[in-house]
């Protein structure tokens, strides 16, 4: 199956016009990806190509608009290399750029790497930097190895400090209408396939089977995984001592930051009867009966705040720039996102002093549960 993009390794390459970062990704894809030109301006916008790296796999290439087109469309043009830092897990930046850029990359705490380009006729070797040619080849195999220590160095498991090797996990995956017909959602994958790498016994049933599946079973599992829209269903029925977590609490802490989303749902329980909060969907489908973000998760904020809250949705990439309108911003688990995506988000609504928290953490917190272990 192809990895989607959301969980392949963007490394974005950034630099000046004519720096040679079309013929650096065809160097380190060994083709012809990108359009290479010595007229300024060829790439226009975001170039991405998926490909799988020694030592790192699957990735991401995105190849950017010069950061100094002074055409006319260039201001338009390098708004997109910038927009792309939203989405950059790892930052190769070929030197010279102005140094409001390597800031601006230092302050969003993206992992950077130097490049001196064009090595072979270079007059100068920057500091810090790994010298490379796309004519001869010099350096590629270095700069990839750079790139994967510096991925390891970020790696993450969705199920860290939840389970263990060896452990039994039940997963409780109700198959409604809200449901896709014929395949189990994004997270529910993700999580079986990591379960099963991690050498756990993964045992899946719905809501209305997880009574009869718990009987089944010689001892109780480690760890219930749910769909957090059932949760009232299931907490009554977790045996003393069985962790009770679910994929959106999981997904919050493998893309974004744990902490603040339990902070924002301790504040959401506060909130005044006018308050007003915007829910914020990663993918764009159409909404179904039974949709958490449209249906079960307002019906909740509603019995918990009152009929008087204003609700506004958002999905896929729209997310409004300005966010003080309103109270606090409740994200789904953003599955169809990178980390780094996510993180920006965080990082604006902390910037605008907006409280935020994730669709799980807010229904356990509307719910009673504790998601605190």
């Amino acid at each position: 199956m192809k990895t989607p993009n959301s969980e392949r390794v963007h490394i974005a390459i950034f630099g000046n016009c004519n720096s040679g970062k079309s013929s650096l990704i065809n160097a380190i894809t060994g083709e012809q990806t990108a359009i290479v030109s010595d007229i300024a301006g060829t790439t226009t916008d975001l170039v991405k190509r998926a490909v799988e790296l020694p030592n790192i796999g699957a990735a991401l290439l995105i190849d950017t608009p010069g950061l100094d087109d002074n055409t006319a469309l260039g201001t338009l043009r390098t708004e997109q290399s910038r927009k792309a830092l939203m989405q950059t897990d790892i930052a190769v930046v070929l030197l010279p750029v102005e140094d409001g850029f390597l800031a601006q990359i230092r302050t969003l705490e993206i992992p950077v790497i130097q490049v001196t380009p064009k090595a072979d006729i270079a007059t100068e070797i920057y500091e810090n930097s790994i010298a490379v040619s796309a004519t001869t080849g010099q350096g590629i195999d270095s700069l990839i190895t750079a790139i994967a220590a510096k991925v390891e160095s970020q790696s993450r498991l969705i199920t860290e400090g939840v389970c263990n090797a060896g452990d039994t996990v039940v997963l409780v995956m109700p198959q409604d209408n809200s449901a896709p017909k014929g395949r189990l959602i994004k997270p529910q994958v993700e999580v079986i396939r990591e379960l099963l790498d991690r050498g756990c016994t993964a045992i899946c049933c719905q809501p209305e089977r997880l009574a009869h599946t718990l009987n089944s079973l010689t001892t109780p599992p480690e760890v219930i995984i749910t769909d957090s829209s059932a949760f009232a269903v299931v907490k009554p029925l977790v045996p003393q001592g069985v962790r009770l977590t679910s994929f959106s609490i999981l997904f919050a802490a493998y893309k974004g930051d744990i902490e603040l989303f339990r902070a924002g749902a301790k504040h959401l329980l506060s909130l005044p009867p006018t308050a007003k909060i915007l829910i914020a969907e990663a993918c764009s489908h159409t909404p179904q009966n039974e949709d958490i973000g449209r249906v079960k998760l307002p019906r909740l904020l509603r019995k918990r705040l009152g009929e008087g809250i204003k609700i506004d949705t958002v999905s896929g990439v729209d997310f409004p720039a300005d966010l003080t309108p309103y109270d606090i911003v409740i994200h789904c688990g953003a599955c169809m996102f990178t980390r780094r995506y996510v993180l920006s988000r965080v990082a604006q609504a902390k910037a605008q002093h907006i409280p935020m928290t994730n669709y799980g953490v807010a229904i356990a917190a509307l719910l009673g549960i504790d998601t605190d272990n």
